[in-house]
């Protein structure tokens, strides 16, 4: 029976490919106020705004390609189960070929409907604009989580972690709640891997591998390593 690996993957990882994070610029992404494009009250205050920002987002995303971390993940489902708890709502895992991919913050390529949350759409192409509806007549808005709002993923994602053997942290400053939480819920003694060029703080567990490295060679090195045990 196979083992169980569950990947918890931040911006980090999609930084390499080409994807920047708000959190590179002290709270502007990309020249925007966070407050102004991620929370509701954002949307609320201007949706043409908010729409062109995700706009230009899923723009840039539909060019980014998976890099050498993201395929070592694939990688690594040749010889165990393994589960990805992302916090980055691009679809890099997915277009790599990875097969389970738990998505904290919502998708970048869906939008649902802003009076019944449970409808939810895939989209085709990257444009989402004012008159774009759901089935109810209602504006549709990016299927992302907001700054201020619940993260309805959270309970199955640490169900997930509970089951792990194996757990590899990588691209994340394990300082966004609740997501930077569900390091506390792995079973004692597993072995926990950490990837990132700037380590978050971790500490205090048992069996805890640290590699300062980005993700593209420092996942490389722990599938290699997983795969020959």
């Amino acid at each position: 029976m196979k083992k169980n690996v569950v990947v918890l993957s931040g911006a980090g990882i999609s930084a390499e490919s080409g994807i920047k994070t708000f959190r590179d610029s002290g709270g502007l992404w990309e020249g925007y106020d966070v407050t102004e494009v991620a929370t509701p009250e954002g949307f609320r205050r201007n949706p043409e705004l908010v729409l062109e920002f995700y706009n230009m987002r899923r723009k840039q995303a539909m060019d980014a390609k998976p890099n050498a971390g993201h395929l070592a993940l694939v990688e690594l489902e040749k010889q165990y189960h393994v589960n990805i708890i992302t916090q980055n709502v691009d679809n890099l895992h997915e277009k790599a070929g990875s097969s389970h991919v738990l998505h904290l913050h919502g998708e970048l390529f869906k939008s649902r409907s802003t009076r019944r949350p449970s409808l939810i759409y895939d989209m085709n192409g990257w444009e989402l604009k004012i008159g774009d509806t759901c089935e109810l007549g209602a504006q549709l808005r990016p299927h992302i989580v907001w700054f201020g709002e619940a993260v309805p993923a959270m309970d199955e994602a640490i169900a997930l972690v509970r089951k792990a053997d194996v757990l590899i942290i990588v691209g994340t400053s394990m300082q966004v709640y609740p997501a930077a939480g569900l390091i506390d819920y792995a079973p004692q003694g597993i072995p926990v891997y950490v990837v990132d060029p700037n380590l978050p703080a971790v500490s205090g567990r048992p069996n805890l591998h640290l590699m300062a490295e980005p993700a593209s060679t420092g996942l490389t090195k722990v599938v290699a390593k997983l795969m020959k045990n």
